[in-house]
This record gives structure tokens, sequence and C-alpha cells, in this order.
């Protein structure tokens, strides 16, 4: 087994602290990596001999970004819809029919072609692992379609077919195909299960709706995880909780009652939070701060997608939650990283600890406060030589 030496750190980010230091920092600090899983940490001055070496002349290391939503494979893009927005028409899903349009008409090449596109940009920001949604097929062959082209690049795959009800569809009709003949189809290619719930959109699903889908992705052998409350105060959150999904995504709107639930499932359910979306929206942001003060498990995501967040960039997201969601740094980070991690319940990732996956970070800066620091600045890049970033 060949292993790697990566010296001259000038901060280690472990992310596996103790309360008084959540981030486990180590000063001038070495790791060793055998077959891409982290076999040694501890002094540099201590560091046994490896088969090579990395230094990195006085950087930070932090843990490979975990981005545990996102939408990254459909065709055709909604810029138009963008614009609109910035001069004042509201975001209700609709949009969603343009690129469901468009990925349905694109061949799997096509298809295949624009993912690894978006997947080079997504790593080359430091994404190691990343979630794939399906959601653009609406009809049976394309969902799977869709879903067995993720798989070919990460295991993390969820199906979507409840993103919204197909116009022209009739909702029951749907709500059978989504929960039938679709989710027999999908499943094999699947990781998790997940539906759009927003009573506040016309094309999205209610509460009970949202329920009969996670059950049957439940009895297909899929991990819910559900998109909640997002437009408005709803369900969504506490049908999350109570079905002991791996996520709530969004959280936009929180009641006492929603958050109460969140605090009693911290150790099954975490809130994951999308603030590209609202920065693409112009939706309020969520209250992060009132979450983690309430001790609820909170990650971050980029939710990358044709209509609501078309960016991949995780530190972007780093630097809206500390700007406008209450987050400090050392927040930030740990939410995209273990908090990522956590909502896709992998224990071998978003961490640098013995045994983890070598998914490795180097920040060209000497200190992780300058993630949020340095904004709109690439300071953040894979080290690829240990491991291949993989999504």
């Amino acid at each position: 087994m060949a292993s790697t030496l990566v010296t001259g750190i000038s901060q280690l980010v472990t992310c596996d602290g103790e309360p008084d230091d959540p981030l486990g920092l180590l000063r001038d600090a070495a790791v060793i990596a055998e077959d891409g899983v982290i076999t040694w940490i501890g002094p540099a001055a201590r560091a046994p001999e490896a088969d090579g070496a990395i230094d990195v002349e006085g950087r930070c290391v932090l843990p490979g970004f975990v981005d545990s939503h996102s939408h990254l494979i459909f065709a055709g893009d909604r810029a138009s819809e963008f614009a609109a927005r910035m001069t004042g028409t509201p975001y209700d899903g609709g949009g969603i029919a343009t690129t469901v349009a468009a990925t349905r008409a694109a061949s799997d090449d096509e298809l295949r072609a624009l993912l690894h596109q978006r997947l080079t940009a997504a790593r080359a920001l430091g994404s190691h692992t990343i979630e794939i949604k399906s959601g653009y097929g609406l009809e049976t062959e394309t969902e799977a379609r869709l879903l067995r082209l993720a798989r070919e690049v990460t295991e993390e795959t969820t199906y979507l077919g409840a993103h919204v009800v197909p116009s022209g569809s009739d909702r029951r009709d749907y709500l059978d195909l989504v929960t039938g003949e679709m989710l027999a189809a999908c499943a094999p290619h699947a990781r998790f299960v997940d539906v759009f719930c927003e009573p506040h959109s016309p094309h999205a699903f209610t509460g009970e709706e949202s329920e009969e889908v996670l059950r049957a992705g439940i009895g297909a052998g899929l991990t819910p995880r559900l998109h909640g409350n997002q437009l408005g105060y709803g369900p969504g959150i506490q049908l999350a909780c109570e079905m002991q999904a791996a996520s709530v995504d969004h959280c936009t709107f929180i009641s006492d009652a929603d958050l109460s639930a969140l605090a009693d499932s911290r150790d099954t359910t975490v809130a994951t939070l999308l603030p590209g979306v609202e920065f693409s929206t112009r939706q309020p942001y969520p209250d992060a701060r009132r979450l983690l003060d309430a001790g609820v498990s909170v990650a971050l995501a980029s939710d990358c997608n044709p209509g609501t967040c078309y960016s991949s960039s995780m530190p972007l997201m780093i630097q809206l939650a500390v700007r406008e969601m209450g987050m400090t740094v050392a927040e930030a980070l740990l939410a995209a990283t273990r908090g990522g991690a956590a909502a896709l319940r992998r224990g071998n990732i978003g961490s640098i600890t013995l045994g983890a996956k070598a998914h490795l970070n180097v920040l060209d800066a000497p200190h992780y406060e300058h993630l949020a620091y340095q904004i709109g600045v690439p300071l953040v890049s894979p080290i690829t030589t240990i491991e291949g970033v993989n999504a």
C-alpha cells in the first residue's frame, strides 16, 4: 500500500474536537494516508516515514466539503426566470416544468457531459462528496435514467419523483405513479427518497401526500429525506422528524413546534440550510442562530439547481451563512463538513480522523477564518494526489 505524508500544515482543522474546540484545531500537524484512508495524525516533528510527501507550505488543511443536497443532473437553463425574480417576480416552483422539458429531450450522453462539467466545478471548489437528486423527469423512464446516470458518479443518489405534479396531470394519478411503477424503476439506483412538501406552492405536495410518498419509499428500502418549509410555515419539518428522515432541507420558516421537533430529533434528523436559494430568490434567510442555540443538528449544502441556486460553491454557502444567518465561521465550516456527513448518515467523511476517507482540502491561507474573510476568492482546492475526489 502506498502512503502519503501531508506536511507543512499551519493549521489542521479536523472537525473532530470537544465542545470547547469543536473544530479540533491542531498546529504544526501532519497527516498520513494510505490507499485513500487516513492512518496517522499528529505533530509534524514526530511524523513517521511515508512513501511520498506533499508540503502545503504553511497553509491550512480542512476536511473535504460534503454537499448533501444538489440537483446536478438536468438540461437547459432558467436564466430568464432568475432575471425576472430580480425585478420582483416571486418564486413558486412552477419553473421546474421548463427544466423537465429540456431534460426529457436530452440524450444520455448530453446529460452525462453536463453532469461531469458541473461535478468538475464543484470538486475544484472543495466538494468531495456530493448528493444528487432526480426530479427533472417526472415520468418513469426519465427519472430512472437520471438516477442511473447519477449513480455512475456517486452513491449518494436521491429519488425525487415527487418534485412537483407535472402540468396537466391528475394529482392522484401522479401520486400513484410516484409510489408505484416509478418507485419500482428508480429504487435500484437510489439510496434516499425525497419529496417537495410545500402547501404554499400549487405544484408541490401536501403533508398527507408527502407522508404517502415517504412511506412508499421506506417500503422500497430507501431512507427518507424531505424538502420542507421553504415558502412558508407548513407540516414538512414535523413530518420529517416523525418519519425519522435523515434530513429536512430548506427550513426557512420555523415555528416553535418545528424547532422543538428538530431539537428532539437531533440524533436522527438534520436541518439542512441552503442559503444560496435565499440569495437567488430574495426570500428571508433561515435563522441558523435560533436552530443552533436550540441544539438542532445543522448542515449547509448548495442545492445547486437551474432554478433557485445555480451554484455548487460550498465556500459561498459558508460565506452567506456567516453574513446572513448568524453562524460563526467555525459553525458554518462544521455544517459544511460533519453536518453534511450526518445528513447523509455517513461516518467516514466530513472530518480528518483515523479511518476516515482522506478527503482533504487546502486553504490558500494560514487560518480557516479566511473562508469567510476573503469573499468570492477561490481559496480552496482539493488534494487529489492522495485520493481521487469522489462525488
